[in-house]
């Protein structure tokens, strides 16, 4: 512990003079002397932040980020209304959807659409807490990875260590919200009508694994921004711990 500070120590005396720099950038070479074993001593930084403040800090930036990531994509119209993260419908649906209309069947196919984006709403929220678990059994090296990272680091973390926990709670979810907005009844409503037209060809979709993954994409496409806000932008810290930690404006 002893050997962290001094190191540390220095980064954050340096924070005032660079604000605006990557606060991600500013630790990192205290953590690189750290995690090889050099260093000075002390049990707290010059600043009068532990080690574990430091960690605590980045965690909670984490934190604050997802919380942001899941209020926004959670609300009525955060996946439908938004461009980046809209979910259209599954590729042979899409590929039908303009013989579709040609026979008086768009809006139907558009109800679908509007309703695989409503169960994704719905969904997003169940994702925070297991987002915010990968961020409290993050270690001392996953975050050293973090800060040599690229903008998305953190987000390729949650990625790979929290996909098969947000697949296994937002299939369920997505399946049951796809019954509740009465996205399976349009479906099939809409595939009966399909099926009784001339000479179209078979079409099939799984809803569920379909609005399953896109949920999940929409929900990492904003952590990555979220991630770059908070490591450039010191108008994104907004809690005090993180003010202590790494500076603001």
């Amino acid at each position: 512990m002893r050997a962290l500070t001094v190191a540390l120590g220095t980064a954050l005396i340096l924070s005032a003079a660079t604000a605006q720099a990557s606060f991600l950038d500013k630790l990192k070479g205290a953590v690189d002397q750290v995690t090889s074993g050099s260093g000075g001593s002390g049990s707290a930084t010059t600043s009068g932040l532990a080690t574990d403040q430091i960690i605590a800090g980045l965690k909670e930036a984490l934190r604050v980020g997802a919380e942001r990531v899941v209020a926004q994509v959670g609300a009525v119209d955060g996946f439908n209304a938004d461009p980046k993260i809209h979910i259209p419908l599954p590729d042979q649906l899409a590929k039908a959807q303009d013989v579709m209309r040609k026979f008086g069947l768009g809006a139907m196919a558009d109800d679908v659409e509007l309703r695989l984006n409503r169960a994704a709403e719905e969904a997003a929220p169940k994702t925070k807490e297991l987002i915010w678990k990968a961020v409290n059994e993050m270690t001392l090296d996953d975050a050293k990875k973090i800060y040599d990272g690229p903008q998305d680091a953190a987000t390729q973390y949650f990625k790979r260590v929290a996909t098969p926990d947000l697949k296994a709670t937002v299939e369920p979810v997505i399946d049951n919200a796809l019954k509740q907005v009465g996205a399976i009844t349009a479906y099939d409503s809409l595939m009966s009508k399909y099926k009784g037209l001339p000479l179209v060809p078979d079409v099939k979709a799984d809803l569920q694994a379909h609005a399953t993954q896109l949920t999940l994409d929409g929900i990492f496409h904003y952590l990555a921004k979220e991630e770059a806000d908070i490591r450039a932008n010191p108008a994104a810290r907004t809690t005090d711990l993180l003010k202590q930690v790494f500076g603001g404006s």
